[in-house]
Order: C-alpha cells, then sequence, then structure tokens
C-alpha cells in the first residue's frame, strides 16, 4: 500500500512547503505537490492560481516573479519553494509525485524533471493532454491521470499514456478498481484522513493513496497489514 503524502503533510505543516514536504517524508513513500510557474518562468510549488488563500500576499501566482513570490510567508515562516528544491529535497528519500497545474508548462517542468527528479517519479495532471508530452520528454518517469467528476473508461487512460489513475475517493468502487488493474492501470484516490477511509480504501484493493497525514496513514498499513 503505497503512502503518497499530499500537498508535502498539510496536517502538520504549511502546504507545498518544504516544512510540509520534509514533514511527510519519514512515513510517505511519495509526497506530492502542485506545480504552476512564475511570472520569469520558473516552476513554484503552488496548488492555487491565486496566492491570496496559502500566503500572506495577494494575486496570481503568474503575476509575480520568483524573487518576488519569495519574500511571501507561505505560513510558519515558510517561503514558496521552486521544483528544482523539492527535487532537492526528496532525492535518495523519497518518490515525488509532480502534478502540472498548467498545460503549456509541461515542457519547462519536464526539463527540470528530467534533470533533476527522483528516480521514483510521477508526473500527473487533471489535462489529457499533458500526460502524452511528459511520456515523450520524461520516458523515465510514470503518468497519472486525475478526475474528480467522472470515471474515466480504462480504455481512455490506456490511450493517454497514462499508468495510473489519481480518482477523487468518491467515485471509487471495488469495480472501478478491477476495470483499472485489468488494463495494468494503477489506483490512487485522494485524499484521504481517517482510518476509515483508509479501511474503505484498502477493501478496494487500490494501490495507494494520497493523504494529509502520512504517519497516520503509516501507523494504520502497518496495523493492518501487520509490517
Amino acid at each position: 500500500m503505497i503512502i503518497i503524502g499530499h500537498r508535502g503533510a498539510r496536517a502538520v505543516g504549511p502546504e507545498n512547503t518544504l516544512k510540509a514536504i520534509r514533514s511527510g517524508m519519514p512515513c510517505a513513500d511519495y509526497v506530492e505537490v502542485d506545480i504552476r510557474l512564475s511570472r520569469d518562468n520558473v516552476p513554484v510549488i503552488m496548488h492555487d492560481a491565486l496566492i491570496d488563500r496559502s500566503t500572506n500576499g495577494k494575486g496570481q501566482v503568474r503575476e509575480l516573479n520568483l524573487s518576488e513570490l519569495q519574500l511571501l510567508d507561505a505560513g510558519e515562516g515558510e517561503q514558496i519553494p521552486t521544483l528544482e528544491e523539492v527535487c532537492w529535497v526528496v532525492q535518495g528519500r523519497c518518490g515525488l509525485f509532480a502534478e502540472v497545474k498548467e498545460p503549456g508548462s509541461e515542457e519547462i517542468v519536464c526539463e527540470i524533471l528530467r534533470k533533476r527528479g527522483p528516480d521514483d517519479l510521477y508526473v500527473v495532471s487533471f489535462h489529457h493532454e499533458i500526460i502524452g508530452v511528459v511520456k515523450e520528454l520524461v520516458p523515465s518517469a510514470k503518468t497519472g491521470f486525475i478526475f474528480s467528476k467522472a470515471a474515466v473508461p480504462p480504455e481512455e487512460v490506456h490511450d493517454l499514456g497514462a499508468d495510473a489513475v489519481l480518482p477523487k475517493f468518491s467515485l471509487v468502487s471495488p469495480g472501478l478498481v478491477r476495470d483499472y488493474h485489468e488494463s495494468e492501470i494503477g489506483v490512487f484516490p485522494w485524499t484521504l484522513n481517517t482510518p476509515s477511509d483508509f479501511h474503505a480504501a484498502d477493501m478496494y484493493g487500490i494501490d495507494g493513496f494520497a493523504t494529509d497525514d502520512p504517519c497516520l496513514a503509516r501507523d494504520y498499513v502497518k496495523k493492518a497489514h501487520r509490517v
């Protein structure tokens, strides 16, 4: 059962910061981060297009240069990290799920992941057109297609060239997992934060899941699987 620290480990550190990532790594097999471009085309770690919710600033990520973004407080005195910084932190210690948020940014993101990304790497997105580009530019990476509103048939996922799906947990059922597995597609739902969620997903036969609290999830897996 693979545990993915959602936005690092946002239950125990400010989301998508190096503190959250470092907090998640001891208990997670992978940490997940969200990637957007600054005005000067540097891949930075930020979930929303706006910085208002998760920093003390206002405006769009795309409107600010890296130097301006890194003056902001992303929580508990943490800076907004760059993708390259994240790669250095996880290298040799943890796998990475890199979510590409913006179509058109994938080539710049892939250039960094090709040079600095960890060996154990998934590049994932809600945008199907990104998947094919990633497969071409970072052939060593696995890819994942994210969806939240309706399940995508396995044949469509297969046609995209994705190795896995990342569905919203409410869309997952044992039959859906079985259908994906028959097409050799991994299933990693999000975002599961309670032992009852972990148990339900485990019974569905999933391959792993994203969680805000990787250590709580690790404790469940150790007890449930006696590992």
